[in-house]
This record gives C-alpha cells, sequence and structure tokens, in this order.
C-alpha cells in the first residue's frame, strides 16, 4: 500500500482527475475500477471518483510497488536555452512577453523552444518549481498567442492561481487588448459580432455573419488611434478568444492585417516585406488588465500591465504614425 499526502498544488480537484495526472499511463477504465472495488481510498475510507480532494487529505492506494511504478511518468528535466521577458512577476503568477517566432507550448513534436519550457527552466532555476516535490502539478500558461504574434502570455505558478485565472478569463473578467496596423481606414469604434469556423486541415478560419453548424459566435471590439497613409493603428479588445479571430474578423470586415500571409492582401505584403522586412502579421498583445479575482489573487483586481513590440515593429509604427 502506498499512501500520498495531498499537497496545496493538489488542493480541490476531483480524485479521478488528480489519479489521471499523478497515474498518467493508466487508463481511465482501471483507475474506476480500482475506486469502485475500493483498491484507491481517501482518508481510509471509501470514495467516488468525483470525490474532493484537499490540502492534508491521505489518498490510499492498495497496489503493487510494481503497478505503481508502471503507470507514474518519469519526468524529464526541462531544457530551454530561451530567456523568457518577464513584465511582472509575483508569488503567484508572472506575465512573459513573448516574442515574434516563438511558440506559446510544445507542438508534441521534436523539441523546439517555447514559451512554457522556458517558463518551467527559468522557474527551476529560481528555485520556485522543484518537480521533484510536485507530483503532478507543473507551472502552465493560461492565454495562448499564435507563433507570429507577439505580446503578453500569463503563466500560473501554483495550482490555486491556474484555476483563479483560467476561470476569470472564462467569465470575461480579465481583459485583453492588442495593438495592430490595417490596410484602409477605420473612422470609428466598432464592435463587431460574426461566427468563426476553422477548416483544421488547412489550418485557416473562415468568419461570417452566418451561424452554421460548426462555427462560433466571435465578439472584436475594435478602436482607431491613428491613420495615416492609407493605414489605421488600431487597440482590438479580444471579448472572445478563438483561433486566428482577429487577423480572420479584421480580413473580413475588409481591413487586413499588414503582414498577415494568410488572411492579409498580398500586394501590401510585398510593399512592407521589401521596405520593412515585415515577414509575418503585424499584431501584438500590449495590454492586459485583471478583474473579478478571487481569493489570493485579489490584489490584482484594476492592475493592468503592458508591454512593448519588438524595435522592427516599433520602427513601422513611427515611420506611419509618428
Amino acid at each position: 500500500m502506498k499512501e500520498i499526502v495531498i499537497h496545496k498544488n493538489e488542493n480541490e480537484q476531483r480524485l479521478d482527475r488528480f489519479l489521471q495526472k499523478y497515474l498518467e499511463k493508466a487508463p481511465r477504465s482501471f483507475i474506476f475500477k480500482m475506486i469502485r472495488k475500493k483498491n484507491i481510498k481517501v482518508n481510509d475510507k471509501k470514495a467516488n471518483p468525483e470525490t474532493i480532494i484537499y490540502e492534508g487529505d491521505r489518498v490510499q492506494l492498495y497496489l503493487s510497488d510494481d503497478t505503481i511504478d508502471k503507470f507514474i511518468v518519469e519526468r524529464k528535466p526541462i531544457r530551454s536555452k530561451l530567456i523568457p521577458n518577464i513584465v511582472y512577476e509575483d508569488d503567484n503568477i508572472l506575465l512573459i512577453n513573448k516574442a515574434v517566432g516563438i511558440l506559446s507550448h510544445g507542438a508534441g513534436g521534436p523539441f523546439e523552444e517555447n514559451t512554457v519550457d522556458s517558463m518551467i527552466n527559468y522557474l527551476i532555476e529560481k528555485g520556485d518549481y522543484v518537480p521533484r516535490i510536485e507530483r503532478t502539478f507543473t507551472p502552465s500558461i493560461c492565454n495562448r498567442l499564435d507563433r507570429n504574434t507577439s505580446g503578453i502570455i500569463i503563466g500560473a505558478k501554483n495550482y490555486d492561481s491556474l484555476k483563479e485565472i483560467n476561470e476569470a478569463i472564462k467569465n470575461t473578467y480579465i481583459r485583453k487588448f492588442y495593438k495592430t496596423i490595417v490596410k484602409g481606414k477605420v473612422e470609428k469604434e466598432i464592435k463587431a459580432e460574426a461566427y468563426l469556423s476553422k477548416d483544421e486541415d488547412r489550418n485557416i478560419v473562415e468568419v461570417s455573419d452566418i451561424d452554421m453548424d460548426d462555427s462560433k459566435k466571435i465578439i472584436t471590439n475594435i478602436k482607431p488611434l491613428q491613420y495615416s497613409k492609407g493605414y489605421t493603428l488600431l487597440e482590438i479588445e479580444l471579448i472572445t478568444g478563438r483561433t486566428h479571430q482577429i487577423r480572420g474578423h479584421l480580413a473580413s470586415l475588409g481591413f487586413p492585417i499588414i503582414g498577415d500571409r494568410k488572411y492579409g492582401n498580398k500586394s501590401v505584403n510585398n510593399e512592407f516585406r521589401e521596405k520593412y522586412s515585415l515577414d509575418n502579421q503585424w499584431l501584438h498583445g500590449y495590454k492586459v488588465e485583471f478583474h473579478g479575482l478571487k481569493n489570493e489573487l485579489e490584489y490584482l483586481n484594476g492592475k493592468s500591465f503592458e508591454s512593448k513590440p519588438n524595435k522592427a515593429y516599433l520602427a513601422i509604427e513611427m515611420d506611419l504614425f509618428q
């Protein structure tokens, strides 16, 4: 028999979900069967898959050591040479200004530098995260950006913060703002609503006024900041957060983002590539505002944080709008 004492970063979750992370290689059916047959108990009592476990609880596994070892994944150390650009950090969260060309997280194939691994490696080196102590929790990001979109990514350093931030994002309490440059003149603020469907094979989206069977509603707030030389600098607030939402939505409205190879204007892209070496969308997640957070994260409510785009982006902005 093996007994596991639940730590803070394992607090307040369903028993089956904890076990699926602890015994990562075990089939769900095996975990459910062991709970049903009382081979897995909580505080020496019969439990159910949906039993909530709390810090200090004891989970008993009446399984052989060989069986337990067979289902536990040996975690390899994270090795990342990428140094995260930290915008803000405290005991619970950190905000990272992700650069253009960097993935938000690993793609599952051959190793490629990404924001998550760089964050984990950074926290390990600081001593804020010790993998051998944490059995099921790994620091994680709460929002994603496309590879070629730069901007602020929110990282959670503990389980409670991860739950709280994710819940706030789900309820649209955390406001996310972007800056972008588009072809055309946007004359007034727009609350744009439409429906987005994704072609998974081509990794491209289509935005329409019509609600299709596989589409999802999107809401994008668009605010013009400056206009010059046929281009508008915009502030975008994402109300919903769908794949390629900003890029697809603006293109559908007739305002393609400069440099956008999927949804942009080819002649405009060629012009900016030749003049500025811009080879991807000019889109930067520059600000986040925190609202509606509870418990240990209440201190963040009302605070906002900003990050600057890279020098190449700033040069284009200055040249167009000065």
